[in-house]
């Protein structure tokens, strides 16, 4: 029988260095590949991901399997930067790595692995995939603290049954463990959740050199009173209280950010509390909304909600059981099942409080 072969994305790190030596070792015939890309941070171009390429270079290497680059800078500027400085720049906080996942990882390298003859595609994602009455399914990993389903939810339905998951059923502590015995350790920036593509200064100086607009406006309170000035809207978000140069005989956080006036909109913490939202651009991995328990999480690494959905035209109106703090317009809402399923999400389009 002739043996699959499997596209492994590969950034250097520990996840996808440890998930190809375990495809590996259950006798696939593996290949690594990294995306190179440069994004524009301001007047110069920085090389991004240099590090990542030697590292995963080096790792196939180890693991004795081929390795190549695919250069998608174009395809990263357009799909991924240049939404997420317009989200910012409209008021709302985005997920640029929701979006990387759909579109790049499981969009270009994906579509270049089956164009080339590769049987499946694979990545160091916390995630699983379950074949259930002969359909697939996104599920979460058996490391619930270290699963990442919520930056995949958005991935097209119809490639689960060409992606692999080799770190499904593993924790953390034992991915670390093994790259370890292997020789395979990397530095901890490997794992870090920030960014890839942002400068060591961060999304709001990116955002500054980028848009290279005056955006100041006022900051005023939930009545419309001025309290202060901003910089610019899309150095705020929901939830936050830190750098609002604001004083005040008790705290204030970001409750809202109005486009239309160009104003952060401050609150009591109470205020940050909502019942409901409104998603835009649903994506659903299951048939039907499942007639069952609906849990909900609105970032990641939060704790789920239960809730109920219901249909409005082509978006999702989320209702909570109970009321949720810092619902952020931008950022994702995934929904599962009491099993962990996913059923689909959506970009978080309207608060309703």
């Amino acid at each position: 029988m002739k043996t699959k072969k499997i596209l492994v994305a590969m950034s250097g790190g520990v996840d996808s260095s440890v998930a190809a030596f375990l495809l590996k070792k259950q006798g696939y015939q593996v290949f690594g590949i990294t995306m190179a890309f440069q994004v524009t941070h301001g007047s110069s171009n920085d090389p991004r991901l240099g590090s990542t390429l030697n590292d995963a270079k080096r790792v196939c290497e180890i693991l004795e399997i081929p390795h190549q680059t695919l250069e998608l800078s174009t395809e990263f500027e357009r799909e991924v930067v240049k939404p997420f400085i317009k989200e910012y720049l409209s008021g709302r906080t985005p997920n640029p790595c929701v979006i990387c996942n759909r579109q790049i990882k499981f969009g270009f390298l994906f579509n270049y692995a089956m164009k080339n003859g590769f049987d499946y595609f694979a990545t160091g994602h916390y995630a699983q995939i379950d074949y259930i009455n002969n359909q697939f399914f996104l599920r979460k990993s058996q490391d619930h603290s270290k699963d990442q389903t919520y930056f995949l939810y958005n991935i097209h339905r119809e490639i689960l049954n060409r992606i692999l998951f080799p770190l499904a059923h593993l924790t953390k502590e034992e991915v670390k463990s093994l790259a370890n015995q292997l020789g395979l350790l990397m530095d901890e920036k490997s794992e870090s959740q920030d960014i890839c593509f942002l400068p060591q200064g961060g999304y709001r100086d990116f955002l500054k050199n980028r848009s290279h607009l005056d955006l100041s406006g006022p900051i005023i309170n939930l009545q419309g009173k001025i309290l202060g000035h901003h910089e610019g809207i899309y150095l705020y978000t929901i939830g936050q209280r830190k750098g609002l140069g604001l004083s005040n005989s008790h705290p204030l956080y970001v409750v809202d950010i109005d486009l239309s006036q160009n104003a952060v909109i401050v609150g009591e913490k109470k205020d940050l509390q909502a019942m409901a939202l409104v998603a835009t651009q649903v994506n659903f991995l299951v048939d039907e909304i499942p007639d069952q328990e609906i849990f909900a999480v609105t970032r990641y690494s939060q704790k789920e909600h239960q809730c109920t959905l219901e249909k409005i035209n082509h978006e999702i109106k989320v209702i909570f059981y109970d009321k949720l703090e810092n619902i952020t317009p931008g950022q994702s809402v995934v929904w599962y099942t009491r099993e962990g399923i996913v059923i689909g999400g959506g970009i978080i389009k309207e608060v309703l409080r």
